[in-house]
C-alpha cells in the first residue's frame, strides 16, 4: 500500500486526485498539509486523516510514501524540492513550473533523489490523441502544414449564481498563478499541438482581458517552425458553448475532431488513408491510456520512470514562459532564448 499525503487543496482538481487517491487500491490518503491550515484543516477532518501545519513535519514522517502537489503554481518549486529530499515520490498538476529554470531545478533534485514524478496531462491518453498521434506519424496528411487546438470554457463569466464566475477567485491571481487561462486550460491544447507537431523554434502569443481580471481570460499562442509549419493554441475563460477542438492539416490531407461532435473525420489522398473522395469518420478509436494518477502508481510500484510524461511537461513549462514572456513583450520569443 502506498501512504499518500495531500499537499494543499488550492487547485480545482485536489477533489479529483483525492478521489482517485481514495478508488485506488494500492492508494490510502494518510496526511494533508495547506498553505492555508484553515482549509487543509476542514479537508483533512472531512477525510478522517492527519493534518499538519508545518510541511517540513509532514515530509519527515516515515508512515507517508508519497505526495500529491496542489499547491499554488507558483510554491511547486519549493514544495517539490523539499518534497523529493524527503524521498517522497510526487504525483503534481501541471504546470511543473512557470520558468523552466524553476522546472529544471525540480527535475534535478527528483532525479536526485530516486523518487518517481508523474504530471496530470489527462488529454495524452485519450484514444483520440493516440489516433491523431499515428496519423501524424504515418504521415497520412502529407507534411504537416498546420494544427490548431483549442479548449475553452466560462469559467470566468458571471451568471445568477456566480456573479464574478464558477472559477476560484484565486484563478486570477497572477502571482500565485504565473498566468491566467494559457497557463491553466492552454495547457492542454499546447502539449497536444507539441505532441503532434514537436517542439516550435519560436512562440508568439496575445493575451485578451475581456472581464478585467489581472490574468489573461482570452488567449492565443502561435508556434512556429522552421519549416514553415505553424501550430494554434487557443484557450479562453470567457465562452460558453466553445467546443474542444483538434484540426491538422497536411499537404495531402486534413482531420478534425470535436467541431463540435466528438468524433474524428479526416480526408486525404495519400494511399491507404481512408477519405480520399469524401470525408470519412473513424468510428473505432483506441482505447484510453491509464489515467496519470494509475501510470504513477505503476511507476512507483515497479521502479519505473515516467520519462515521456516527464520530458513532455518539461517542454510545456518552456513552451508556457515563452507564451507569458511574448504576450508581455509583444514580440516573437525563441525557445533557446530561455534561461535554463
Amino acid at each position: 500500500m502506498i501512504r499518500v499525503a495531500m499537499l494543499s487543496f488550492w487547485h480545482v482538481h485536489a477533489r479529483d486526485y483525492t478521489r482517485q487517491a481514495l478508488e485506488h487500491p494500492e492508494t490510502q490518503i494518510v496526511a494533508a498539509w495547506d498553505e492555508e491550515p484553515a482549509r487543509g484543516r476542514a479537508k483533512a477532518e472531512e477525510l478522517g486523516i492527519r493534518f499538519y501545519d508545518d510541511l517540513n513535519e509532514l515530509l519527515n514522517q516515515t508512515d507517508i510514501d508519497a505526495v500529491i502537489v496542489d499547491t499554488p503554481t507558483n510554491i511547486h518549486h519549493d514544495v517539490m524540492i523539499a518534497a523529493a529530499k524527503a524521498g517522497k515520490h510526487i504525483f503534481t498538476e501541471k504546470v511543473i513550473a512557470t520558468t523552466l529554470r524553476e522546472c529544471n531545478e525540480i527535475i534535478a533534485a527528483i532525479e536526485q533523489a530516486g523518487v518517481k514524478l508523474t504530471v496530470s496531462l489527462p488529454r495524452l491518453n485519450a484514444g483520440y490523441t493516440q489516433a491523431i498521434r499515428e496519423i501524424m506519424r504515418q504521415k497520412q496528411l502529407g507534411e504537416a502544414t498546420l494544427v490548431r487546438v483549442r479548449l475553452s470554457h466560462n469559467g470566468a463569466i458571471a451568471t445568477a449564481d456566480n456573479p464574478n464566475g464558477w472559477l476560484p477567485p484565486h484563478f486570477f491571481n497572477a502571482e500565485q498563478c504565473g498566468g491566467g487561462a494559457m497557463i491553466d486550460l492552454g495547457c492542454h491544447p499546447m502539449y497536444l499541438t507539441r505532441l503532434f507537431l514537436g517542439l516550435p523554434e519560436s512562440v508568439s502569443a496575445t493575451y485578451g482581458h475581456i472581464t478585467g481580471r489581472e490574468v489573461e481570460d482570452n488567449a492565443l499562442v502561435t508556434l512556429r517552425y522552421p519549416n514553415g509549419a505553424i501550430g494554434v493554441v487557443e484557450a479562453g475563460f470567457v465562452n460558453r458553448f466553445s467546443p474542444f477542438t483538434i484540426e491538422a492539416h497536411g499537404t495531402e490531407g486534413s482531420l478534425f475532431y470535436g467541431t463540435p461532435e466528438a468524433q474524428l473525420i479526416i480526408r486525404s489522398t495519400q494511399p491507404g488513408t481512408p477519405g480520399s473522395d469524401r470525408w470519412h469518420t473513424i468510428s473505432q478509436l483506441p482505447a484510453e491510456l491509464p489515467s496519470a494518477f494509475q501510470q504513477w502508481v505503476g511507476h512507483i510500484q515497479q521502479g519505473t520512470t515516467a520519462t515521456e510524461n516527464i520530458q513532455t511537461a518539461i517542454e510545456l513549462t518552456m513552451l508556457m514562459e515563452a507564451a507569458n514572456i511574448s504576450a508581455h513583450s509583444n514580440q516573437p520569443v525563441r525557445l533557446d532564448s530561455l534561461q535554463r
